[in-house]
């Protein structure tokens, strides 16, 4: 069913009161040199976050910002609307227990945090195990992460504390409820290598973290390295805890470890940067209890020459789906008892035209999620290689990795879509066939909207995909208000997935578009690498020419055009919103990374250097320089109307990025429309982000979407 309130197309926004006053940002004269060239960078005060000076001009800011926003006659409904869609039950994959029960977490209406959830058998009433919005009055306490011990007798659950990527973990006894002592720290939740690992019936856990913070200084955070691999056993302080791997002659590497389902073998990596090409080892744990933390480290891939990720074992043979020879991705297997031979990975899937994104050993079976043109198909093997057919999926979405016991042969995924919310399968891999689990109850008719795939060409000639979604109702050859999103980067595949904002932009009668480009990995790592480093203009021109086509074939109009990206998205935003002022009526940046030459100085951002590059090097600097959204900003240009947002607890991309480019454009725009920043408190990587309170999610999605709306109403 569809809400009325759809954008007038001839309806014309009521201008902003003239003039804007912004708050003072003063220019500094920071003037860095970098091998012959000076670059100024008059906004470096915005770097000290805990300057009086910094936190004056954010209140300022929000106190511009914030009327501004209430006061946009589309936020209300929008806001009503929001909240009306989100109240649906939101599931996440369960995990079968030996003793035949369930555990899942479930968000029913409008909780902030979902539940934890023990299910004692199919069909019976679930209690609750861990209700994280008991833990605080603002919901900003959240539970991130939770792994079930093997035997089912204790969960392992990742806190956080106001949007931040620092997690703590602890330990609880399932049967009982009782919180046990155990606490282990230091762990960043920026990475999926950032997890715990059980190991045996209940002895203990593997984990990666980092050494204890040093003195808080002024300025910048200082760089978090020296990542190391640990044991935990089940009732020790983290004191206690034994250091298992380490390389501390590389402290910029990350390393870290996760254990074979049978819990015999630790296979370790070590990965230079977030490029996740890696060297993988492997310890023989033994069969007993207590884990033989002494076994030899014994070699499996040496150099950094492509990507390896675990899939599971079969005895001493380890499955892994990898880039070697295979820019779209292979399973290959490894002899964990004969690797010192050094011999080859033997083939067990070679590659294939679809990019093979995740692979499991489930039920002495392989399952393999593959990327048909962005879009999931799934696939059974033998252990062997043979293929054993497909799993069917409802349509054209997004099949999560799978997850099962092990040697059972039940497997749980979930599915979604533009048009569909995450919805639980379970699978039985002998019968060959899947059924709902758990079906969310929707304030709407998925049936009324529609999504097609078109593909194309961006300025190099490169076929590009991108996903529109509209209302069916939709008149044909109409210009509709659109928003069109991208990511590209961190070989970060953009695939179908339902938003409750983007639902309610397309209820009002606006066209949701999502372009596939380059820097993803859609088409495996020659597609990312097409968008990494000095390649990375291809990302914006595939953007660029992603707005073109929609114009062009008569969705939109450039008056009515939205663009919209986070993170590495935000600085898509950035970049494109200087190379072409043009072609868009208005633009959210949200947590970008936007100083392109000092991004690697701050925390963990070294990291990005494997997609980037940093301007340490000559080369390197010159075309960062060339796109980096603070330093390309022109005054006097006539700009879109522009929200930036960001957290002030973000310590993943730190907030100085979205303050000196919010201070640099109010300052440039010579255009009538508003630069806007909207910084929110006890809030993290933003409304996106992993635990961020759902009431957090309403009021961002609200502003940023009443802004849109606003400014594209032609």
């Amino acid at each position: 069913m569809c809400v009325p309130f759809i954008l007038a197309a001839c309806a014309v926004a009521p201008p902003v009161p003239e003039p804007i006053r912004y708050p003072a940002a003063p220019r500094g004269s920071v003037v860095d040199k970098y091998f012959g060239s000076t670059v100024a960078d008059p906004y470096r005060w915005l770097e000290d976050l805990d300057a009086p000076a910094t936190r004056d001009w954010v209140a300022a800011e929000n106190a511009l910002s914030h009327p501004l926003l209430n006061e946009l006659p589309e936020r209300a409904p929008i806001r009503e609307r929001l909240a009306k869609l989100w109240s649906f039950e939101r599931y996440s994959l369960p995990r079968r227990l030996p003793s035949g029960a369930l555990v899942y977490a479930r968000g029913d209406a409008l909780q902030n945090q979902p539940v934890l959830y023990l299910q004692d058998k199919d069909g019976a009433a679930p209690r609750v195990l861990l209700d994280p919005n008991t833990w605080s009055s603002d919901g900003t306490e959240a539970m991130v992460d939770w792994k079930v011990s093997p035997d089912g007798k204790h969960l392992a659950y990742a806190v956080q504390s106001g949007g931040t990527d620092w997690v703590e973990y602890r330990v609880m006894e399932i049967a009982s409820g009782k919180t046990l002592p155990d606490r282990v720290g230091r762990i960043n939740f920026n990475f999926d290598f950032s997890r715990i690992f059980w190991r045996g019936g209940n002895s203990g856990f593997f984990y990666s973290r980092f050494p204890d913070a040093p003195p808080a200084a002024a300025g910048a955070p200082p760089e978090i390295t020296n990542q190391e691999v640990y044991w935990h056993r089940l009732g020790t302080g983290q004191k206690q805890d034994v250091l298992v791997y380490s390389r501390k002659d590389q402290p910029r590497w990350f390393v870290w470890g996760e254990v074979s389902d049978d819990g015999r073998w630790l296979v370790i990596y070590e990965e230079r940067n977030e490029d996740e090409e890696k060297q993988v080892y492997v310890k023989d744990l033994g069969d007993a209890e207590h884990p033989k933390l002494d076994a030899p480290l014994v070699p499996l891939v040496r150099g950094f020459d492509a990507k390896w990720y675990f899939a599971g074992n079969d005895g001493a043979t380890l499955y892994f789906r990898t880039s070697d020879h295979a820019p779209r991705y292979r399973l290959a297997a490894l002899d964990a008892l004969d690797a010192t031979k050094a011999g080859p990975p033997r083939e067990v899937v070679p590659e294939s035209k679809d990019t093979l994104q995740h692979a499991d050993v489930l039920g002495g079976t392989l399952v393999l999620s593959y990327l048909h043109d962005a879009a999931s198909r799934l696939a059974r093997y033998s252990l062997a290689g043979a293929a054993q057919g497909d799993l069917p999926l409802p349509g054209i979405g997004t099949a999560s990795a799978p997850v099962g016991q092990p040697g059972s042969r039940e497997m749980f995924y979930s599915y979604t879509s533009f048009n569909q919310p995450l919805t639980i399968y379970r699978a039985d891999l002998a019968a060959k066939n899947s059924s709902a689990l758990f079906t969310p109850k929707l304030e709407f008719s998925p049936a009324d909207f529609v999504t097609t795939q078109e593909l194309y060409y961006s300025k190099d000639g490169t076929r590009v995909p991108m996903f529109v979604t509209r209302r069916k109702d939709l008149p044909a050859g109409v210009p509709a208000p659109t928003l069109l999103y991208g990511y590209g980067g961190f070989s970060n595949a953009q695939t179908p997935a339902f938003s409750v904002p983007n639902l309610v932009w397309m209820e009002r009668g606006g066209i949701y578009a999502q372009a596939c480009l380059r820097g993803g990995s859609e088409y495996g790592e020659a597609w990312h690498r097409g968008g990494m480093l000095e390649r990375k203009q291809n990302v914006f021109d595939d953007f660029i020419s992603a707005a073109e086509y929609l114009v062009a074939k008569g969705y939109t109009t450039s008056s009515r055009l939205a663009i919209k990206g986070r993170s590495n998205g935000g600085l898509l935003i950035g970049a494109v919103l200087n190379q072409r002022p043009d072609l868009f009526a208005a633009a959210n940046a949200g947590v970008g990374v936007l100083d392109m030459l000092r991004y690697h100085k701050f925390g963990i951002a070294y990291a990005w250097a494997g997609d980037y590059g940093t301007s340490a090097d000559e080369e390197t600097f010159s075309y960062l320089r060339a796109y980096s959204p603070v330093h390309n900003i022109k005054p006097g240009t006539r700009y879109p109307a522009l929200l930036v947002t960001t957290g002030d607890h973000d310590d993943r991309v730190h907030p100085l990025h979205s303050y000196k480019y919010a201070a640099a454009m109010q300052a440039a725009q010579a255009g009538p429309r508003p630069i806007l920043i909207r910084v929110d408190t006890r809030s993290g990587h933003g409304a996106g982000g992993v635990g961020t309170p759902l009431s957090k999610q309403i009021e961002e999605n609200a502003d940023v979407l009443g802004f849109l709306a606003h400014y594209t109403k032609g």
